[in-house]
């Protein structure tokens, strides 16, 4: 398969493994890689840049294939040293970045001094539109379907991707919702070159997380997500567990509830321990509506390939009702 995706990161897919937190670690972006696609490691799941030095070399040990590194940008009290993080990657090689959160203007110098690519993360065609302005070189565009973060707009992908490959002039990535060959095709003949997945890439074998998590992941029908944050006008998409349920009734008491009443079941900590434990209990586990699309646990080489497969079979069927 051969797109500007394919092309500007030397893959031999436009597949991609979305950055995420506690999950984004070497086994995992080694195995995307090594079955044609592009792993990425997550900065901040390495509690410094010296970690996540170390978190690529031993990457590079387990492939010799492309892969990236993820920065997400958040606004927080005490933010991490974002600009030690950028020179780790620089220092050691990495020539692709995927950005998400806040802008990445400060840092896109930086980056194609050293001739890194950058593709970044939007909810919507006007910030993506702004980030084009700023110098990135491909948008991941994530529609309402997606885990994490997915904006205040509530827009679909089905909307989104199109309006997205319309207005902008460089490539285009899918992101949200998308678990096989089917959603695949149905990205490209919408104008994306490429598709980002994230939840379903938990859901195979080299994901480093317990087994009762994939297993919960392949039970999830389509409606076994919760929005959680609304109020708080910070949306995100986890899976429907007793904690999740729990923020969302609280969201829905008269007068609402403030983050810090929320906080003891949201903290990044308890969702790692949920993760590492398997106790759905322990934390949130972050999850896109694509959960309905996973009915099974097979390698990553497994997964792409079967995805490409499914790709050229639909895009082939829909030729021929023409």
């Amino acid at each position: 398969m051969k797109t500007r995706v394919t092309e500007m990161l030397g893959i031999r897919y436009p597949i991609i493994q979305g950055g995420m937190q506690w999950v984004g670690r070497a086994e995992l972006a080694s195995a995307v890689s090594n079955a044609g696609g592009l792993g990425i490691l997550t900065a901040l799941t390495q509690e410094s840049p010296e970690a996540l030095a170390r978190e690529i070399r031993r990457c590079r040990e387990m492939t010799d294939k492309p892969f990236g590194v993820n920065l997400t940008i958040l606004p927080s009290v005490k933010p991490p040293p974002y600009a030690e993080y950028v020179e780790t990657i620089i220092e050691s090689g990495i020539k692709v970045v995927e950005t998400a959160g806040n802008s990445p203007k400060d840092f896109i110098a930086r980056f194609k001094e050293n001739g890194i690519r950058i593709v970044h993360k939007c909810t919507s065609v006007r910030h993506a539109l702004s980030a084009e302005r700023n110098g990135v070189d491909i948008i991941s565009i994530d529609g309402f379907e997606c885990a994490g973060h997915p904006g205040e707009d509530d827009v679909g992908g089905l909307v989104l991707i199109p309006i997205a490959a319309r207005k902008l002039k460089i490539p285009v990535i899918a992101s949200g919702g998308i678990g096989d060959g089917w959603g695949l095709a149905g990205a490209l003949a919408l104008g994306a070159e490429g598709v980002n997945m994230g939840t379903r890439f938990c859901a195979v074998k080299e994901a480093p997380l317990h087994d009762n998590i994939k297993q919960a992941l392949v039970r999830a029908s389509e409606r076994d997500t919760n929005l959680i944050f609304r109020t708080l006008h910070n949306t995100g998409r986890v899976l429907k567990t007793s904690i999740s349920d729990e923020v969302v009734s609280m969201e829905r008491r008269p007068g609402g509830c403030t983050f810090e009443e929320i906080r003891p079941l949201v903290s990044g900590q308890r969702g790692r321990a949920a993760l590492e434990t398997g106790d759905m209990d322990a934390g949130l586990v972050w999850a896109g509506e694509v959960v309905g699309l996973i009915d099974d646990i097979p390698t990553c080489a497994e997964l792409i390939e079967r995805m490409v497969s499914e790709c050229r079979t639909r895009l082939q069927a829909a030729s021929a009702f023409m």
